[in-house]
């Protein structure tokens, strides 16, 4: 019943055609990849050898492109994905994947109609938190909640593999901790990926 309430939901709250992602980039708000004009959309959809862009802000490189996948790198530490997901009777929505790389990789996942109102992304995603990498079951043994309270946040990134609609999440402590941090919560980690999968109402 739920999955039907989220179907709908998202139904009404879509264009009832598909689109390409070109037809999305075009008309993405400038909130999205801000300073980008029209004329740099443009380019940076034209199918040519030339995949680097000055703009305002900077440069922007695209990384990759297919019908319902574009990803462009922002800036130095900056990338943006941007994915057409299918839902049921040819209708879409938009995910919107901000990655921002220092110590270590973090991402912002964002959903909307292909006219670009927001969506709820409660309804799209399940609740990832560190929890969700972590091994629950030695939650009661020595150290556990010592080891776990070290990193002051736990940065997880997001990829589309290969443009596909598999959402790869890591958790990214590598570079973020010390060798010292890394040895203390390593064996409380269960795994460092998660790989979610669309099926046409949410990710699972």
């Amino acid at each position: 019943m739920k999955k039907i309430f989220i179907a709908f939901f998202i139904f009404i709250s879509t264009l009832a055609f598909s689109q390409k992602i070109d037809d999305v980039f075009k008309t993405m708000p400038n909130n999205i990849v801000p300073g980008l004009s029209d004329g740099n959309r443009t380019m940076l959809l034209v199918d040519t050898g030339k995949t680097i862009i000055p703009y305002p802000l900077g440069e922007i490189e695209k990384l990759a492109y297919s019908p319902d996948f574009l990803k462009i790198k922002t800036s130095e530490i900056g990338t943006t994905q941007i994915k057409l997901l299918p839902l049921i009777n040819d209708t879409q929505i938009i995910c919107v994947v901000k990655t921002v790389c220092g110590n270590a990789c973090d991402s912002h996942i964002k959903f909307y109609s292909t006219d670009w109102k927001e969506l709820d992304a409660n309804l799209l995603l399940p609740d990832i938190s560190a929890e969700s990498f972590l091994d629950s079951s030695k939650k009661d043994t020595d150290n556990y909640k010592f080891a776990v309270s070290l990193p002051d946040i736990y940065p997880i990134s997001a990829e589309f593999e290969n443009g596909s609609n598999t959402l790869k999440l890591k958790l990214d402590l590598t570079k973020y901790l010390s060798n010292e941090q890394l040895a203390e919560i390593k064996p409380f980690i269960k795994s460092e990926t998660i790989t979610l999968t669309w099926n046409n109402t949410s990710f699972r």
